[in-house]
């Protein structure tokens, strides 16, 4: 049973409604809208994230010219879930009661935020184990609290090692407190920045390619310079482009995802260049599969 609030705008490329008998041997996604924002910590506005992120998504081909290939996912958006403003821990009960019934109709979600503490809800409902979560972000997120808040989009990394002590791999690294960067180190978490990332594309490709078993994405997109994502909850300097991302997620092609999400997307008019960005990730990654 799911609870999420319909939405008219679907993301492109999905079918229009869920119907198992469309579906074959292929793995099957399920986009899910996640509109809450309630622990940003700077500028707002990633509540409105789904429907800015869908609405670029009509911008784009169905026809990848670098993979060469046609659109062939079989993909099912669902909507928006139905967050409780001002209240994580149920909208996170909500969001992994909702994707705990999309992996049993063997659905691999898709969240688009919304910020970043979602990622929390979807990877406590998929219940895994030896995987490896591939994070990419301008931060780390691995506060224990945060102005007084355990629960947060700048904590939620730290939550997520606490719950599912899971290899832990962070990309476009360009902001951190001391305690942060201890206790990646301390718990074999491994960061690169975005200097690491320009100077070394090749290596980080080389990282990437080499992990074996189930793999769990989860992209910030104030990973991207503001230049490439202006409105981004929490906007940092001297990031990535989107053509080093783009080099990256190329790498997952073959690899096992079990779900991805793509948040703190705070866009609020038609063309925004960060939620086209965004759309371009996520299919990105499904033009993988």
């Amino acid at each position: 049973m799911y609870l999420y609030t319909e939405n008219p705008l679907k993301f492109a490329f999905s079918q229009t409604e869920f119907d198992d008998s469309t579906r074959n041997h292929k793995a099957s996604y399920g986009i899910i809208g996640v509109p809450f924002d309630s622990t940003t910590t700077y500028q707002p506005g990633a509540r409105y994230g789904p429907l800015f992120v869908r609405e670029a998504s009509y911008n784009f081909e169905n026809y990848n010219l670098f993979l060469k290939k046609k659109f062939n996912a079989n993909v099912y958006d669902i909507g928006n879930l139905e967050s409780v403003h001002g209240n994580f821990h149920k909208t996170c009960t909500n969001l992994k009661s909702v994707v705990s019934s999309m992996v049993d109709d063997c659905l691999i979600p898709i969240t688009i935020g919304g910020e970043h503490s979602i990622s929390l809800g979807v990877i406590n409902a998929l219940e895994i184990q030896d995987a490896t979560i591939l994070h990419f972000d301008a931060h780390m997120d691995l506060r224990n609290d945060y102005m007084d808040e355990k629960y947060s989009h700048a904590t939620v990394m730290r939550r997520i090692h606490e719950k599912k002590p899971l290899k832990i791999i962070q990309m476009g690294i360009r902001s951190s407190s001391l305690d942060e960067s201890d206790f990646a180190r301390d718990n074999n978490i491994d960061y690169y920045t975005s200097q690491d990332l320009r100077s070394n594309i090749h290596g980080m490709q080389r990282i990437i390619n080499k992990i074996k078993g189930p793999i769990y994405v989860t992209v910030d997109m104030d990973v991207l310079d503001p230049a490439y994502a202006p409105s981004v909850s929490t906007p940092t300097p001297c990031g990535i482009t989107p053509q080093e991302l783009e080099t990256l997620i190329f790498c997952l092609e073959g690899k096992k995802i079990i779900g991805f999400d793509v948040v703190e997307v705070a866009s609020n008019v038609i063309g925004d260049i960060t939620a086209i960005n965004a759309a371009k990730i996520i299919l990105d990654l499904l033009f993988l599969q």
